[in-house]
């Protein structure tokens, strides 16, 4: 629904001689209807919280009225899109702590992280929250579950070190450093969350903005979406178990933004 990048698609058709095979139509795919249905679609509208763009209400529609076959996963590019969780630890939220700084200011809105960046340190395995196949999709999008989670120590252990130089690389003096990165790497800020994407029906080929399936820290024009649960860090330790109710509500409506809630309990071990 951009009128240049339309104007810049239609120029490029031309030159190559495709005019007669290609047609640009210009608009938003809910408001548009096509001469014909279409054999299959591929369709980039995956958020960092793989539904928070709209996919649900979309594919939805282009089920209805858009693809000949759409209950065939091999009809959409990408066929499936998933969102993975973890425990994180969050250097910034260790470092500025009321009342000289007040997180409750972020109205909930979650903090947004470079997938390589080093602040952000998992406490657990990865665990799947959201799983949506193109082919297989339904009216009613809520997503409700209670997901468990499991510290690792050896993940706290892991995450001393790269917590160390992330202080380090923040100026802050050797000791306080490694105070800082104890700390941190034993503390829980929220429930991290990022996408996957599987392109192919047979989930041969996937996409990954975190290294899958560890969720280690890798290149990715996606983002790590950090929710900041509590005014401060908890601290945690290895075997405690982190159980979250995740309510997502990601309904047929095109015209509803989806919304996302996490509460959350430590059961200490």
């Amino acid at each position: 629904a951009n009128s240049e990048d339309v104007k810049s698609a239609r120029a490029t058709v031309t030159k190559l001689g495709f005019e007669d095979i290609i047609e640009v139509l210009e608009g938003f795919s809910n408001e548009i209807t096509l001469p014909e249905k279409a054999d299959f679609a591929v369709a980039e509208i995956v958020g960092s919280i793989a539904s928070e763009e709209g996919a649900y209400a979309t594919i939805l529609d282009a089920h209805r009225r858009l693809i000949k076959e759409p209950l065939n996963p091999s009809n959409w590019i990408p066929s499936r899109i998933q969102t993975y969780g973890s425990p994180a630890s969050y250097t910034l939220h260790n470092l500025f702590q009321p009342p000289e700084f007040d997180w409750t200011k972020l109205n909930g809105e979650p903090v947004r992280f470079n997938c390589r960046d080093e602040g952000l340190q998992l406490l657990s395995d990865p665990v799947l929250v959201e799983d949506i196949s193109f082919a297989d999709i339904k009216p009613d999008g809520l997503n409700k579950k209670e997901i468990k989670f499991v510290i690792d120590g050896e993940r706290i252990e892991d995450n001393t070190s790269s917590l160390y130089e992330e202080f380090r690389r923040a100026r802050l003096p050797k000791g306080e450093a490694e105070k800082m990165a104890k700390t941190t790497a034993a503390s829980l800020t929220g429930i991290a969350l990022w996408s996957r994407l599987i392109l192919d029906g047979e989930g041969a080929i996937d996409v990954n903005s975190r290294a899958f399936p560890n969720g280690g820290h890798q290149k990715s024009h996606w983002q790590t979406v950090l929710p900041i649960m509590n005014d401060l860090p908890v601290p945690v330790k290895g075997g405690d178990e982190v159980v979250v109710n995740v309510n997502f509500d990601v309904t047929g409506d095109v015209l509803k933004p989806p919304s996302y809630k996490l509460d959350a309990d430590i059961i200490r071990k």
